[in-house]
């Protein structure tokens, strides 16, 4: 959808990986793969064994980083430092992106289930990170994740945040349900986002910075 009508909107929320960057840069693929490395090494089972409780621990607790905190202590600084030790190369600055974040009024954060350092590495490498006031990282929430209630009002007590007059841009849908019942606006940004028919997502696009250009936004 184009010609959105945020001119309500003065604080503009980010996810980081596949929404800022497409799924299909392969970024996704590599860190799929390093969690299920982690899963190998922790437990000793093997590579069938590890990737289900990976991914069941992905869709019970958020993250599989949560499941495995809740039932194997593991430190989240060590399971970051590995699973985030990735090459970008599938990624590169955007000069439309920039511009279209850059026209947003008022404030841009990031709200994401990662760490800092793979935030901060990640804006460098997409020369965006001078374009954001912050980064609300899953340490930020002692480790609660999206989509747990407990990690949006974390972020909202943290900056002070106006639900109603803040856009939060996803490209998972079940992390815009929590948004969206707080008063946000939301928007399921990839390739599939067309295909949602959630009430919960306001906009659907597949292309974040043709979306953002388009968009009517107030005055600045």
């Amino acid at each position: 959808m184009s010609g959105a009508d945020l001119i309500h909107i003065d604080t503009w929320l980010f996810d980081l990986d596949n929404t800022l960057y497409p799924l299909e840069s392969g970024i996704a693929a590599q860190m799929d793969e390093k969690i299920t490395d982690y899963v190998v090494a922790l437990t000793g089972s093997d590579r069938t064994a590890a990737r289900a409780l990976q991914k069941r621990y992905l869709a019970d607790y958020g993250t599989t980083l949560n499941g495995l905190l809740l039932h194997h202590r593991v430190e989240p600084a060590d399971y970051h430092a590995f699973v985030h030790d990735l090459a970008l190369d599938g990624i590169a600055p955007a000069a439309d992106l920039r511009a279209a974040v850059a026209r947003l009024p008022g404030r841009r954060l990031i709200f994401t289930n990662a760490d800092d350092r793979h935030a901060a590495r990640v804006l460098d490498h997409l020369d965006l990170a001078d374009l954001f006031e912050g980064v609300f990282h899953i340490g930020s929430s002692d480790y609660r994740a999206k989509p747990q209630p407990a990690a949006y009002a974390a972020l909202v007590a943290a900056h002070a945040i106006a639900p109603r007059s803040t856009a939060f841009f996803e490209d998972s849908e079940r992390n815009l349900e929590p948004a969206a019942l707080m008063g946000m606006t939301t928007v399921l940004v990839g390739a599939h986002a067309a295909e949602s028919t959630a009430p919960f997502v306001h906009y659907r696009t597949q292309h974040l910075a043709s979306f953002l250009r388009a968009a009517h936004v107030r005055d600045t």
